[in-house]
């Protein structure tokens, strides 16, 4: 007999869909692009990009969202050709962590 198992997942933080309507802007390098996020945590967003760029390259994001500024710092944890890149928050600015945490809050209860 045959069991499939679930395996554990390694997220600490639920991931949101997101409507079409969010967006960012981040630097790579010297590389600056505009792209759509698919999903968002706590700890991370996912982009679509056809431009790949190297596990663990640092990169700058800045938020194009209602909520008000939201700049943060991540890492390159993930990537998808042709598809997108996962990108690990590693710093959000104390001024702009309450602006996140709606946007998180807004995104929920879109989702719902």
């Amino acid at each position: 007999m045959l069991r499939q198992t679930a395996s554990p997942s390694r997220r600490f933080n639920s991931r949101i869909e997101t409507p079409e309507g969010v967006w960012v802007y981040w630097r790579c390098y010297e590389n600056d692009e505009t792209a759509r996020v698919r999903d968002v945590s706590l700890g991370g967003l996912f982009v679509e990009t056809a431009k790949p760029r190297a596990v663990g390259s640092t990169a700058k994001v800045d938020f194009l969202v209602q909520e008000g500024p939201i700049r943060a710092d991540a890492v390159v944890r993930h990537v998808e050709p042709g598809c997108g890149l996962g990108l690990k928050l590693t710093a959000v600015s104390d001024g702009d962590r309450p602006h996140f945490i709606a946007l998180l809050n807004r995104l929920r209860s879109v989702s719902r």
